[in-house]
């Protein structure tokens, strides 16, 4: 009965890590990120111009509407397209009534772009708010406010190559499709298998991820070290033109 318990583990982990796995893109959505000529803040130092305003730059109407009341911090992962694997995630805070932009990245999303309604391997991020409430990792805690899961098993297989070696050194967990104040590596999906699932902030590779929203070292350890459970954070994501309706 051990074994079998261990196995069974090992296959829950396996799937979580699968849901944010995958091999090098060859389709040209990992090239260089290109320019844009949109409003959000585009530095890649990890800070931000400061920039206040009473609403998200890039957010419709009904977007910013579904911003819960309560959330006083906002990761915005704003994809290039539809269909592309490049964009840009930019981290604001809430001040009274005024938003401040604290810092900006690059960043890869989905081979195949953003769907509204993700399933279950089609290389497609989620578009959507969603909350923040856990992050974990391979490496230990580097001052996460977020409950920190520190695991070998985020460790990427072998198979995937030296290229994934290191994405889930750090991960926080976007609650798509999961039981908020678990484990990342939680494999439970209360809307069924096939709505996909394992749906993280991590290290990026280099080019577009199975479904998740990756991002450079420095970056996430910034996240880790400000996103506050206090604050309520969420995270809403999706290409630029339907994140502007």
């Amino acid at each position: 009965m051990r074994g079998i318990r261990r196995l069974t583990a090992a296959l829950l982990l396996g799937a979580a890590l699968t849901a944010c796995g995958g091999t090098a893109d060859t389709s040209g959505a990992g090239a260089p990120h290109p320019g844009h000529t949109t409003d959000a803040p585009h530095t890649d130092a990890g800070t931000a111009s400061p920039r206040r305003s009473t609403r998200i730059a890039g957010l419709g109407a009904d977007w910013s509407a579904k911003i819960p009341a309560d959330a006083r911090q906002v990761v915005v992962a704003y994809g290039d397209g539809a269909a592309s694997a490049t964009g840009r995630v930019v981290l604001y805070r809430r001040q009274g009534g005024l938003w401040t932009t604290e810092a900006s990245w690059a960043s890869h999303n989905g081979r195949r772009g953003w769907t509204p309604r993700h399933r279950e391997g089609d290389t497609r991020s989620p578009v959507g708010v969603f909350t923040i409430h856990d992050a974990g990792g391979v490496l230990p805690d580097p001052g996460a406010k977020l409950p920190y899961h520190q695991d070998p098993a985020f460790t990427p297989p072998a198979s995937w190559g030296p290229t994934h070696r290191h994405d889930f050194d750090y991960v926080i967990a976007i609650d798509y499709n999961r039981v908020p104040g678990s484990s990342p590596l939680d494999s439970r999906r209360p809307q069924g298998e096939q709505a996909g699932g394992g749906i993280w902030l991590h290290l990026d590779p280099g080019f577009g991820s199975s479904a998740c929203v990756t991002l450079p070292r420095q970056a996430m350890q910034t996240l880790l070290r400000t996103l506050d459970p206090a604050q309520h954070p969420v995270v809403v994501m999706g290409p630029r033109a339907a994140l502007a309706v």
